[in-house]
């Protein structure tokens, strides 16, 4: 069984706090949960005067997940350039642990009335991570940005359709496999899961590799090791369970999946589901 999800659910609209406390009831103790973030705060607000719908989102219900909640996914729309006032005053709001996600949740408006989650969490960090899809994102002054507020920039291979930058600005790596032909749909061969398993392998030990293609000359900061989240967005024609089961393989994963293509889902499985 593969250890994490990514939730997309919570990018089309607000879930309730019964659902997630049920994902966290229903997954082994050392499950961990990607939630995307609503794409009203990203694609119809564009990220301006987000802090009340931010708010909405915390409020939500994610505090129900407790040590289960991973990274926050932050996908931007194709069509929205980079505009630095703009993204620095959204990651000014993304708050750093859960203390203050929770200070912030509790300024939710009137539509979250009774649908809450806002018991006191234990405090933990919170993580957060940035897909850009515009080519002005390839900017050194992006790069500096993410950095000076540790939150992950997303390396996401579109089959060439968006950018796909390798810069390290955080202590994690968030990685989306949507594809490296068909954009959501063609599944990964043996030497692309090769190539992948060796960047994944150097991130996590710390290190960049080689041939990243970076928007910044400014290398990162050198650490022991970084966590990476990896996940495939390429089920059109089901290869993300596969795909997934081969890449942790040769990582050294342990993932109860086995090599085989032609593997049956035990009761329970949950395949990775299909982002915008």
């Amino acid at each position: 069984m593969l250890s994490t999800i990514e939730l997309n659910g919570s990018f089309y609209s607000l879930q309730r706090p019964e659902s997630y406390q049920a994902w966290h009831d229903e997954t082994p103790d050392d499950f961990v949960f990607a939630v995307k973030g609503s794409r009203y705060i990203t694609h119809m607000l564009r990220l301006k005067d987000v802090r009340i719908p931010l708010a909405n989102f915390l409020a939500s219900g994610l505090f129900a997940l407790r040590s289960k909640l991973g990274p926050i996914l932050w996908q931007l729309p194709p069509n929205l350039p980079y505009d630095p006032e703009r993204l620095e005053a959204f990651l000014s709001l993304l708050p750093g642990d859960t203390q203050a996600a929770l200070a912030l949740a509790r300024a939710h408006d009137e539509r979250l009335e009774g649908r809450t989650w806002l018991k006191r969490p234990v405090r933990r960090r919170m993580r957060h991570a940035v897909e850009v899809r515009h080519p002005s994102f390839i900017d050194p002054g992006f790069i500096a940005m993410l950095r000076r507020h540790k939150v992950a920039l997303v390396v996401a291979d579109t089959a060439g359709r968006w950018p796909l930058i390798e810069d390290l600005t955080a202590d994690f790596v968030y990685v989306r496999l949507h594809g490296d032909k068909e954009l959501y749909a063609s599944g990964y061969g043996d030497a692309a899961l090769d190539r992948w398993a060796e960047r994944i392998d150097a991130w996590r030990r710390g290190r960049q590799v080689n041939d990243a293609r970076r928007a910044s000359p400014q290398p990162a900061a050198r650490r022991a090791r970084r966590d990476v989240f990896c996940y495939f967005d390429n089920d059109v024609k089901v290869h993300a369970p596969y795909d997934a089961a081969h890449l942790a393989t040769r990582l050294g994963v342990a993932n109860g999946l086995g090599p085989d293509r032609n593997f049956i889902p035990p009761p329970g499985f949950v395949a990775p589901r299909r982002a915008a």
